[in-house]
């Protein structure tokens, strides 16, 4: 049976702009960010998978027992298009009619905004659909339908698929203020984003 949307979660980064740190592991409410994402995500399609680089143990420990897949990436150094490619393939196999590429740094994205990107991508099923933020300026997550997997098989470097968004054009789907933009790279970000919430 055909899935309408997976989501995968490119985690095989290695947070060097957080300097020694990990934004992945960052507790928010009490768990770790990669985890609160990915639980969330979970809420919005029953096919979630995660991008690792090799020997990422503590990354892995904190997904523990979620149904989420495990992609592992082992030239993960070439940047973001080397868990693109691992991830195309996983959606290839599963299979599925369209896959959302949600950064797993973005804390405020949450499982009604998963949901509400799936049901506008469901629309339109062979558009690219983008999130933005509220005054509609492009952000993530990003929904490729399955036509373009093979456009994710072939990217390189790590750009990530602003080449396949440029060569068609997404649909913009407003979320609820900043939100679409608001992903957290370094200290300073998380020092800034945790007085905003208190």
């Amino acid at each position: 049976m055909r899935v309408p949307c997976a989501i995968v979660l490119p985690a095989a980064g290695l947070a060097r702009r957080m300097r020694g740190g990990d934004k992945l592991l960052e507790q928010v409410e009490g768990t770790a960010l990669l985890r609160r994402v990915a639980q969330r995500a979970l809420q919005a399609s029953a096919h979630v998978a995660v991008t690792l680089r090799p020997g990422a143990v503590q990354r892995a420990s904190v997904l523990g027992d979620l149904p989420i897949e495990v992609l592992r990436v082992p030239d993960a150094d070439e940047g973001m298009a080397a868990s693109l490619r691992v991830a195309a393939n996983w959606a290839l196999a599963v299979p599925v009619d369209a896959l959302m590429i949600a950064l797993p740094d973005m804390p405020d994205i949450t499982s009604d905004d998963f949901r509400a990107l799936i049901a506008a991508q469901r629309d339109q099923p062979d558009t690219c659909l983008r999130a933005a933020t509220s005054d509609n300026r492009p952000g993530h997550p990003v929904i490729l339908p399955r036509a373009l997997f093979p456009e994710m098989l072939a990217l390189s470097g790590d750009q990530g698929a602003r080449a396949i968004l440029r060569a068609y054009p997404p649909h913009l789907h407003p979320l609820r203020g900043m939100r679409a933009l608001t992903d957290l790279d370094t200290p300073e970000d998380w020092q800034a984003w945790r007085k905003a919430q208190s």
